[in-house]
């Protein structure tokens, strides 16, 4: 089981029946409602199997959590400068800036046969854990910091949020390999609430790229996962209201 500190030797067994997702629509907004839309989906009956969904933005994007206040978290004029959008996730922690080089996942596991993982302590350690197990075929010496956290030498490459309802959850995040890192400090503020082993590093002496390809991470990530099989049809419907009544309007993104 992997705790917080530990560096990675080894990983945690696959998921069964887990589907493969590798889809990025063409707008932030829609991309941002998939991953909602997969869990809710997946709520109302509509997958019989896990997934992971694999996807990439075609140019940089700002995403912050559920309760972020927008002010605190993002610098707005800069963003409007660099006409980088703005978007609030339906799960908690910290604003991310994400782009070309960041590679982001999103996982919807069923609780069913799976109770321990109602513990957050728990689902961190199991998820994280298959994310660890990725990276470090790959290379070696990756740590679970803070409290959903990646990092290579003390520094993040990996920032990770969940969204729980009734029978299912989603655990997404970003996993940097060729990004852009000044971007980072260029659009966000100094986040309000930091893990105590960022000890006050600015972004750019805080977060770090893995020194791996991009093909070779998605890879890595679906054999960890052991999502074999793509999944057959995704939902399109749901997520074309979803970005309509959520991610495409100011009134959710910058509510706070």
């Amino acid at each position: 089981m992997l705790q917080r500190g530990s560096t990675v030797a080894s990983g945690v067994g696959h998921d069964e029946a887990m589907k493969l997702l590798e889809l990025t629509l063409p707008t932030a907004a829609e991309n941002v409602a998939l991953d909602q839309a997969l869990l809710d989906a997946a709520e109302e009956g509509g997958f019989a199997d896990d997934v992971l969904r694999l996807w990439e933005p075609a140019g940089p994007m700002v995403v912050v959590g559920r309760s972020s206040r927008v002010q605190d978290e993002v610098d707005l004029a800069a963003c409007n400068a660099a006409g980088v959008p703005v978007l609030r996730r339906a799960s908690g922690g910290a604003a991310i800036v994400s782009g070309p080089g960041c590679l982001m996942y999103a996982v919807v596991l069923r609780y069913a046969e799976r109770e321990h993982l109602r513990l957050l302590d728990e689902l961190h350690r199991h998820v994280l854990g298959t994310l660890a197990k990725a990276a470090g075929t790959l290379i070696g010496g990756v740590e679970y910091l803070g409290t959903s956290d990646l990092a290579i030498a003390g520094r993040k490459f990996s920032g990770n949020s969940v969204r729980c309802k009734r029978s299912h959850f989603l655990y997404h995040g970003t996993l940097l390999y060729g990004f852009d890192l000044s971007l980072i400090g260029r659009l966000l503020r100094m986040p309000p609430r930091q893990p105590d082993y960022r000890a006050g590093r600015k972004h750019v002496d805080f977060v770090i790229n893995l020194p791996v390809a991009g093909g070779a991470l998605r890879g890595a990530m679906a054999a960890a996962f052991g999502a074999e099989q793509s999944l057959p049809d995704w939902p399109r419907d749901l997520t074309e209201r979803l970005a309509a009544a959520r991610y495409l309007r100011e009134a959710w993104n910058y509510e706070r």
